[in-house]
């Protein structure tokens, strides 16, 4: 199973401190809003956050939100936990990809991204030096690093790599008791889905976040090196078109969602074949908005 995401463990221990510092049992949570300030995150961190709590036994539920018990020692993540340099460097690089700090054509340096996650020159480096074999990035003359674009062909081949490896995952749940832990996960995903899906159109950019929780977690399944690898690249250029075209974003992210849910109702009820189905449509569709972003950018530049 593929960890939390770093922004989400942080944010579990932050909302523990809170608990252990102002709340008794039978308090309620703060508000939503109150939350993204106490954890400095989004919405999309702290729902994941309180899911944890409700799974662990400290919170009632995602709508009553009072606290059962208090936080003990071992309901916090460890410091390590919290300072994998290279999760830390693919959140802040993804995070300013997504936040439009770092546009296509943008240049950035190994110091600038440095102190940005929090981590040392050398770890940077190494990451980005690894990073660059995926075709996103390059070193500039000038010793800066560049975020390049990329063409259809690209796209494709990576779409079609994606498409065996979330298959496969897929297929992994037809082997799993029920009593296994990843089911408790679908569930969470499928009420954050559902969620998400009755809030309005606004809502739903903070979708980029959580589609990336959702394909982690099913590559996560598979338990393969080279899939959680592919998966980085995946998601950045999954996304990554989003800064050229920003046409019917909402439209597309509220659809999206739907096509999530139409795969994760099909597999909490242990309907393999209509899951494996749903996601054939969705990675179709998926790769098709991201083609004809591409076409657009390429038109836009080169105009008949």
């Amino acid at each position: 199973m593929a960890k939390l995401p770093i922004t989400t463990r942080r944010s579990i221990n932050l909302l523990l401190d809170h608990a252990a510092q102002h709340l008794k049992v039978g308090d309620a949570l703060p508000t939503e809003i109150r939350m993204t300030e106490i954890v400095e995150s989004s919405r999309t961190a702290v729902r994941s956050a309180l899911a944890h709590l409700v799974e662990h036994g400290l919170i009632a539920g995602m709508k009553q939100r009072y606290l059962l018990r208090k936080p003990k020692p071992g309901d916090y993540f460890e410091v390590a936990e919290l300072h994998s340099a290279t999760e830390q460097l693919q959140q802040v690089l993804m995070e300013r990809i997504y936040e439009r700090d770092l546009p296509p054509g943008a240049e950035f340096t190994e110091v600038e991204l440095s102190r940005a996650a929090g981590v040392s020159t050398i770890a940077v480096r190494e990451f980005l030096i690894g990073f660059s074999r995926n075709g996103l990035i390059e070193k500039t003359p000038r010793g800066s690093w560049r975020l390049c674009a990329f063409d259809t062909k690209f796209a494709e081949e990576l779409g079609e790599v994606r498409e065996m490896f979330e298959l496969k995952a897929i297929e992994r749940f037809a082997a799993l008791p029920p009593s296994d832990p990843a089911f408790a996960r679908l569930r969470e995903l499928l009420a954050r889905h559902e969620a998400l899906g009755k809030e309005s159109a606004e809502s739903h950019l903070e979708f980029p976040a959580l589609d990336r929780e959702f394909h982690t977690f099913l590559i996560g399944l598979l338990d393969n090196r080279f899939a959680e690898n592919l998966n980085e690249a995946v998601s950045m250029v999954y996304h990554y078109h989003y800064q050229w075209d920003k046409r019917d974003e909402l439209p597309r992210n509220q659809h999206a969602v739907q096509e999530h849910l139409a795969i994760l109702r099909p597999l909490v009820r242990g309907d393999v074949p209509a899951a494996m189905a749903a996601m054939r449509e969705h990675l179709h569709s998926s790769r098709s908005t991201m083609l004809n972003a591409l076409h657009h950018r390429e038109n836009s530049a080169h105009p008949h």
